[in-house]
């Protein structure tokens, strides 16, 4: 497999702040990367700990969620439920054998384009510092074949 690793990140994003902050970001022109797919949902509270395993059963290689900042939500405490179920996931993970850095809880208003450019960007570098998951095999087993070429695998 000679083609160079292109990882899948998906984004859970509130509709009231976070999707808009990220509408902002395009509007603006900021550049953040195209690996991001984004999930709009009404709120993260809505996000449950079986949509996140299932994006990386289905091969994403991060996910994050992004709500409205705390003592700001919309729905009064779903963005606390939120950042309690990504505390729980990240445990989740690291039982099954995948690093808790795979999954992260952020904060985004509709006024900041810039911030969520950032935070496209970090979730993107840290899928790539991470490598594929596990999941995609034969995609995992050319990245770590061409780690261990180049001499940054352990």
């Amino acid at each position: 497999m000679n083609q160079e690793y292109s990882p899948k990140v998906i984004g859970f994003l509130c509709r009231w702040c976070s999707y808009t902050g990220a509408d902002l970001a395009g509007a603006m022109r900021l550049q953040y990367p195209p690996e991001i797919r984004i999930i709009a949902v009404p709120c993260t509270g809505r996000v449950d700990i079986l949509h996140v395993l299932q994006a990386f059963e289905s091969g994403a290689d991060a996910v994050f969620v992004s709500g409205c900042h705390e003592g700001d939500c919309h729905y009064v405490s779903g963005n606390l439920f939120a950042r309690k179920r990504v505390e729980r996931l990240k445990g989740i993970l690291k039982e099954v054998g995948l690093e808790p850095e795979r999954v992260e809880m952020f904060h985004v208003s509709a006024s900041e384009g810039p911030k969520f450019a950032a935070v496209a960007q970090e979730m993107t570098d840290r899928a790539y510092r991470l490598g594929p998951n596990p999941v995609r095999r034969e995609v995992r087993a050319a990245w770590l074949a061409q780690q261990s070429a180049v001499g940054n695998v352990a």
